[in-house]
């Protein structure tokens, strides 16, 4: 029976977000029942193309990479693939119009990562994040405005806002990793070898910005996506605020994170602050 096969593919998805990412994982909880799984598929989908291209590195990735892309191209002409993230995330972009510039945009990103380790210029900054947050951003908002081209216009540039905010704190949280393991630079004009308090300095005021710009459209977002995005975006904040507050060298030598004790407390927080309407 399709639907059940339809309905299992949308469950692994959701188990690949919460196995990889318990903080996004939350969030996504905080959302309607009615546009979790479509999140969820969105996030698998991502979780993996970012895997292979990060990860897997006793194999072909550029294969590997491909061969999803091909996968997925595969399925969504079929209507169905056999890889229960393909299939759910398929179901996805159709039932909410996710238009394939976005698809596309995001694979090229990831593709990059594999052969493009220093990004010199400012558009070759801007143009990564783009492409490997700023899409799935807009992806996430074809889904919470249900595919209505108007309202997602209208959210669209806080939207690009809030999946560049994340991608930056991510870069920042990760730099030892991205520099000593992955031997990748995403920030143009800074030696990570002699990371200092001026660079981090300057990256933070640049992710407050997009913070400042993001928020004006979380409180625009319909109700069903509403406190699940501010969720996610409290614990991000708490993460830059963590990273400001910790010594440049320290951050390029450990990866910094937000307890689950934490994070506890900051849900507690967001649904105190979402029911007084102060969002």
């Amino acid at each position: 029976m399709k639907s059940l096969f339809d309905t299992t593919s949308f469950k692994c998805s959701k188990l690949v977000t919460k196995n990889y990412s318990t903080s996004f994982s939350l969030a996504v909880y905080m959302l309607s029942p009615n546009i979790r799984g479509a999140i969820y598929s969105i996030y698998g989908f991502v979780r993996f193309a970012d895997e292979i291209v990060d990860s897997f590195h006793d194999y072909d990735k550029e294969k590997l990479i491909n061969d999803f892309e091909k996968e997925y191209y595969k399925a969504m002409e079929m209507g169905i693939s056999l890889n229960p993230i393909l299939n759910s995330f398929q179901h996805t972009v159709k039932q909410y119009n996710i238009t394939d510039d976005l698809v596309q945009a995001f694979l090229k990103s990831m593709k990059l990562d594999l052969v493009k380790s220093t990004y010199n210029t400012q558009t070759e900054y801007e143009d990564y994040i783009y492409g490997s947050a700023d899409v799935v951003g807009l992806m996430c908002l074809k889904v919470f405005v249900n595919g209505k081209t108007e309202k997602y216009e209208q959210l669209k540039h806080e939207a690009m806002r809030l999946g560049s905010a994340f991608q930056k704190v991510n870069f920042l949280r990760d730099l030892k990793d991205d520099n000593l393991v992955l031997n990748r630079n995403y920030f143009p004009g800074v030696d990570l070898n002699t990371f200092d308090e001026n660079s981090k300095t300057a990256i933070i005021n640049e992710i407050e910005e997009d913070f400042r710009i993001a928020y004006q459209g979380i409180v625009k977002l319909p109700i069903e996506a509403q406190f699940g995005v501010y969720t996610a975006f409290v614990y991000y904040k708490k993460l830059l605020k963590k990273l400001k507050n910790t010594p440049s060298n320290q951050i390029g030598n450990s990866r910094i994170r937000v307890s689950n004790y934490t994070k506890a407390g900051l849900l507690a927080q967001s649904f105190v602050t979402y029911k007084l309407k102060l969002v």
